[in-house]
């Protein structure tokens, strides 16, 4: 069976396309946490509709334990730079976030979060996130996130290296 074509919508997005491996580890810091270095499976793929599907599953770096999960769509305005990222967590949290592409940068920030009713505090209250191709060809995720004790403030940092198209 071919797969499927993509649709011309998300074409903005096709830089994005394909199974990502951190390289070197990402880091994480936040006021309230110790440093942290994890790595990152990062999964972006079409199955022809006109939206991204995707994945991020992070690891432990020495003892490879599950940690960090979340999976959504990445939906693009018909004709428009507009973007919705649409994520499920397993830390209870789902998100939208909305922003912008342009060329091979996607900005965006939440528009809305919703957590499960026994979330453990403090509660993040707004997200941004900034992907970009950079210029070795290797994905850049920046995540920033708001608590209802700390103020926006850079949260993770990593590098991905395309593993397969």
């Amino acid at each position: 069976m071919e797969p499927p074509k993509m649709s011309p919508v998300v074409e903005p997005l096709s830089w994005m396309l394909g199974t990502w491996l951190s390289e070197p580890p990402g880091a994480g810091t936040f006021p309230t946490l110790q440093p942290f270095r994890y790595l990152e499976e990062a999964h972006i793929s079409h199955v022809g509709q006109p939206m991204l599907n995707f994945s991020f599953n992070a690891f432990h770096p020495d003892t490879h334990k599950p940690m960090h999960r979340e999976c959504g769509f990445i939906r693009l305005e018909p004709d428009t730079n507009k973007v919705a990222f649409v994520s499920a967590q397993n830390t209870g949290i789902v998100e939208v976030e909305e922003g912008e592409v342009n060329g091979q940068e996607l900005c965006i920030a939440s528009h809305s979060i919703a957590r499960i009713s026994f979330a453990k505090e403090p509660h993040v209250e707004q997200i941004t996130r900034k992907f970009r191709l950079n210029s070795e060809g290797k994905l850049e995720q920046t995540v920033s996130m708001a608590t209802t004790t700390q103020p926006l403030t850079q949260h993770l940092h990593v590098t991905y290296k395309k593993v397969t198209p």
